[in-house]
């Protein structure tokens, strides 16, 4: 331990100027052992600083590190665990409380008595020592040099701590003093003893002038003390008037102490007076309302602007009053307890009168609706009109009805509204739901009518329609309607069934005209041309355009008139599944208490599903026609209805609107696959007829069709990406599917059918510059190029087949390894076969074999590709390479023979280029 102790003093404590006093050999309680040292040290500069230091050795081994240290003034309490038995268990509670074990319990016990007299000495805050033996807590002895590790030029013995602490260091003035005697003394420094001797001396001559000094100053403090004497005669006076003022006051300060209770009582009297005339205005300006307000509730004109301000502002003052924050104690008063029972039979009833004046004015607006609608109805089946041209005159105006006016009126009693949800919230609710099946009923008439039209409009005939005779009469349909919306409360009690019951009628021959439109018979895309197409495109994005602002505009109304951006709140009945689906909640909400829900969007959204439910199965409708039609109009509403998600998602993409066109879109996007899977499956059903030629399959002039509209509708469209994938997939089928019909065709070659299809898709893809199909157009040329070499080479066979035979097998003796020079010593292949061979062909043989060639290409090839003359010009340079070929191999196998061709090169472009004239 004492070679530990000096390598610490030595490596960590000498270059900080502390001195180590005790150590510790620890590990902590309760963990892995990995020993460090706990040190008790002192600084060597003043003043003194006591600190523990936490010694670690290094993970290498070789030398030790200092980890942490903590200042003796910061330690608490020293717990030793057990004061009698011995353990080497000890704490230390510093911030926290430091647990460790010690090597040994001699090493403990020198630790904390190094503590203890660490504290003693050099704090004044002293520290706890639990359970410590008496023994070691004493007084701290002088240490020894032991303590300190040998080498070290510094003591730590308590008796030099003492001698540090006697000796006082010379001030500035004193070295001075000292320095200017010494000046005048030569021998001060060379002989000590004698300028001791000096000064000592000096000092005693000193001492005995202080001492007569003294003793001649003695007459002055005679002199002084007589002084002293008749100074106290003064102050015996003195205190002797003062007495008797005293005395002469005492009456006053009775006197003026009366005066002060009196004033005390006189100032708290007008403190209480003030305190309680400003609490009676408190009550008067807070709680007093005016009559002209109170007249404006009881009796002010709902309808008309003027009133409808008055009221507001009445509703508004009744509603500060009621939330006026009470001081303590005013509830207790009776004349506060009658004021505000009063305001509450205020506010039961204007808001009851309330209610029923905004549900008469739902009831109004509906009904002027209703009229409007059934003119519109019955302008259509007036007897003796012709049904084609009423319908026709009606349907140039495919609009839905404007509310923007109902929408205007109601908006003056928005600030109404929103007193209604904070005084009585149950009264708001009811007038919610009212509003909300009054709109929904009328919407769906409105927008089924609108659809019918949009529907006639597309299918361009009117046969179909139904006559609107099985309404009832408008003048009694209507006040039956009307009738069933008023309950005796002015709430709406017991119209839904009536209601339902009219709109089951009305809406019969509507249902019946849209699935007598679904019913007509297949029309296919050959069928119609593109002033169809697009006049279905214009309707199908009118349709939408109306919609569009409508639910906007209805979206907007409800946030303002209900004034929902000021509460999170939504009625419970309202956010029960089964009320907005128009049937009867799970559960009762009649404690006017609104329930919370997650945001206010979700409570507009759910009020709008609920009032524009048949929106999303119409526009389903509408599709399933639009692609009963014409499967290609599936491109058309795909490109309409993604514009559409894309513009409502920007401006709220949690929106009802956003969220309804996208479950339409989702459906568009189902008929656009479908529309791609059915050309697919047509492709693969495509059969050809064994007595003609095959030319330009169906299916590839059907994707020109596709390609060149789908290019027309999807330019700069959102989807673009859908069109893509279906590009490829379509591309596929056709290549396949080409393939497939050229290995079945007998009438026509193979190569013949896959050189004009590939010519005609590479044609097409060229045209219409798709980027996603440049590897296609690339394949496709690819596969028109082989084909087209492949057919050559297999057509001109045929013309010269002796002779292609021949050098056929000249050159099969060749690759066996006879050498060139010696096939003409082959029986079956000399000069003679040579010669008999070409008398076979010559010029005139020649053309007439080109003819024939030239015919028979003809019937391969169709009218509509125009391939003959690029065929027939291949067919010429293949000729003419053979012919070289041929020229090379006679020279190389047959030298010095003299056998030509009786036909030149000129001679073959020139029958190539006859025949070509002649037909």
């Amino acid at each position: 331990m004492t070679a530990i102790k000096h390598a610490l003093q030595r490596d960590i404590f000498t270059p900080n100027d502390e001195r180590l006093l005790s150590i510790v050999n620890v590990c902590k309680a309760g963990k892995k052992k990995k020993n460090c040292f706990l040190c008790a040290t002192v600084t060597t500069e003043r003043p003194v600083q006591v600190k523990v230091v936490k010694v670690k050795k290094s993970d290498k081994g070789d030398f030790y590190k200092r980890q942490i240290a903590w200042a003796l003034r910061d330690l608490a309490v020293v717990d030793a665990k057990d004061a009698i038995k011995e353990n080497p268990e000890f704490d230390l509670h510093f911030e926290k409380i430091y647990k460790w074990v010690a090597s040994s319990t001699a090493e403990k016990n020198t630790f904390i008595s190094c503590i203890w007299k660490l504290n003693q000495r050099y704090l004044r805050k002293k520290i706890d020592f639990v359970n410590v033996s008496s023994q070691l807590l004493e007084e701290l002895p002088k240490v020894t040099e032991e303590s300190v590790p040998s080498g070290e030029n510094q003591s730590v013995a308590g008796g030099d701590e003492e001698a540090v602490d006697e000796y006082q260091e010379l001030n500035a003035r004193e070295e001075q003093d000292i320095e200017i005697m010494m000046e005048g003394c030569e021998y001060a420094i060379s002989n000590a003893e004698a300028f001791a001797e000096k000064l000592s001396r000096e000092l005693q001559v000193l001492d005995g002038a202080n001492i007569q000094s003294i003793m001649a100053s003695e007459k002055q403090v005679n002199i002084l003390m007589q002084l002293l004497d008749e100074a106290l005669k003064e102050v015996d006076q003195i205190e002797l008037k003062l007495s008797s003022y005293e005395e002469m006051l005492q009456s006053v300060k009775e006197q003026m102490d009366q005066i002060s209770e009196s004033n005390h009582l006189i100032h708290l009297s007008n403190t209480n007076i003030v305190k309680l005339l400003s609490e009676i205005e408190f009550l008067v300006n807070h709680m007093d309302l005016a009559k002209g307000h109170i007249k404006a509730l009881q009796e002010g004109d709902l309808a008309s602007s003027r009133g409808i301000e008055a009221c507001t502002n009445a509703a508004d003052a009744l509603l500060q009053c009621m939330n006026v924050a009470l001081r303590p104690g005013h509830d207790m008063l009776l004349a506060v307890k009658q004021q505000q029972q009063r305001f509450s039979d205020l506010r039961e009833h204007f808001a009851r009168r309330l209610a029923n004046h905004l549900n008469n004015v739902f009831v109004q607006q509906f009904t002027q609706a209703l009229l409007q609608l059934y003119n519109r109805s019955y302008f259509l089946s007036v007897p003796g009109h012709d049904q084609s041209s009423t319908l026709a005159q009606h349907s140039v105006e495919l609009t839905l009805p404007n509310h923007h006016p109902f929408h205007r009126d109601l908006l003056r009693y928005a600030k109404l509204m929103e007193w209604l949800k904070s005084t009585d919230y149950a009264k708001y609710e009811g007038l919610t739901k009212n509003y909300m099946d009054y709109l929904s009923r009328l919407y769906e008439r409105e927008i089924k009518d609108f659809f019918e039209v949009a529907k006639i409009k597309m299918t361009g005939t009117t046969k179909e329609s139904k006559k609107f005779a099985t309404l009832p009469r408008k003048e009694s349909a209507v006040k039956q309607e009307t009738e069933s919306l008023h309950g005796s409360s002015g709430k709406l009690t017991g119209s839904t069934s009536s209601l339902n019951k009219l709109s089951v009628q009305s809406s019969g021959s509507r249902r019946s005209q849209s699935s007598s439109l679904l019913d007509m018979g297949n029309m296919s895309a050959s069928d119609l041309d593109v002033a169809d197409r697009t006049k279905f495109d214009k309707i199908f994005e009118q349709v939408l355009s109306e919609l569009e602002p409508l639910c906007l505009a209805e979206q907007d109304f409800i946030s303002k008139f209900f004034k929902l951006q000021q509460h999170q709140s939504l009625p419970g009945t309202m956010t029960e599944a089964e009320d907005l689906d128009g049937g009867t909640p799970s559960r009762q909400h009649n404690s006017g208490v609104p329930l919370p829900v997650s945001s206010e969007k979700d409570m507009i959204r759910q009020m709008m599903t609920k009032i524009f439910r048949c929106i999303e199965p119409e526009l389903n409708n509408l599709i399933a026609l639009g692609d009963k039609i014409d499967s290609f109009n599936s491109l058309y509403m795909l490109v309409k209805m993604s514009h559409h998600v894309w513009t409502a998602q920007n401006v709220d993409p949690a929106s009802f609107l956003s969220t309804t066109l996208g479950n339409v879109l989702v459906t568009v996007k189902r008929n656009f696959d479908k529309c791609i899977s059915n050309q697919i499956r047509q492709m693969e059903e495509v059969k050809i007829s064994k007595k003609s030629k095959v030319g330009i399959l169906p299916f590839v002039a059907e994707f020109e069709e596709f390609a060149g509209l789908a290019e027309s509708i999807f330019k700069n469209a959102e989807r673009r990406g859908d069109l893509d994938k279906a590009y490829t997939k379509l591309i596929r089928g056709v290549f396949v599917n080409v393939e497939k019909v050229a290995n079945e065709s007998q009438k026509t070659p193979r190569d013949v059918v896959m050189m004009e299809n590939f010519h005609h898709i590479f044609a097409t893809l060229s045209r219409l510059k798709i980027s996603c199909l440049e590897a296609e157009k690339k394949e496709a040329k690819q596969k028109y190029t082989d084909h087209l070499q492949s057919y050559v080479i297999y057509s001109l066979g045929q013309p010269l087949e002796k002779l292609n035979h021949f050098f056929e097998g000249v050159e099969a003796r060749v690759a066996q390894g006879i050498r060139e020079e010696e096939v003409s010593y082959q029986l079956a292949f000399n000069k003679q076969e040579l010669r008999k061979v070409i008398k076979e062909y010559p010029g005139k043989e020649v053309k007439k074999g080109l003819d024939n060639l030239y015919k028979k290409v003809d019937k391969h090839l169709c009218e509509e590709e125009n391939l003959l003359q690029v065929v027939w010009h291949s067919m010429q340079d293949e000729f003419i390479r053979q012919y070289k070929h041929f020229e090379g191999l006679i020279a190389r196998c047959y030298p010095g023979s003299g056998v030509t061709m009786e036909f030149t090169i000129q001679d073959i472009l020139d029958y190539c280029s006859s025949i070509a004239q002649s037909h």
